[in-house]
C-alpha cells in the first residue's frame, strides 16, 4: 500500500491580525504548527524514540523556516507559539508559506 502524507496548506484564515508595528505596517500572526511538516515530527521522534516530540525543537524548525520569508518570533502573551509576518498582502504570504512547505525554498 502506497501512503503519502498530504502537505498542509496555509490560507489567510489561518492568520490572526495583531497591532501594527511602530511604523504602521500591518502584522499577522500564525501558529508555528502551521509551518511544521509531518517529516519534522517523524525525524524528531526517530532521534528520541519513545518520547513525545520536543515542542521547542519543532518551534525552532518552524521559526527557521519562517525566517527565510521574513517571519519573526512573536514575543507576546496574547498569542503563544506565534510567528509574525509583516504583510500588506496576506494571500501572497500564505502562498509563499505553502511554496516553502512543498519545495523547501
Amino acid at each position: 500500500m502506497n501512503t503519502t502524507t498530504a502537505t498542509p496548506t496555509v490560507s489567510p484564515k489561518d492568520f490572526t491580525r495583531v497591532n501594527n508595528d511602530t511604523n504602521g505596517n500591518p502584522r499577522y500572526v500564525i501558529h508555528f504548527l502551521n509551518l511544521s511538516k509531518d517529516e519534522d515530527r517523524t525525524s524528531l521522534n526517530a532521534k528520541n524514540p519513545g518520547h513525545l516530540t520536543d515542542v521547542n525543537s519543532l518551534y525552532s524548525i518552524a521559526l527557521k523556516r519562517a525566517k527565510k520569508i521574513g517571519g519573526k518570533k512573536f514575543h507576546n502573551k496574547q498569542y503563544g507559539g506565534g510567528i509574525v509576518f509583516q504583510s500588506y498582502n496576506i494571500q501572497a504570504t500564505a502562498d509563499r508559506i505553502n511554496e516553502l512547505l512543498t519545495t523547501g525554498k
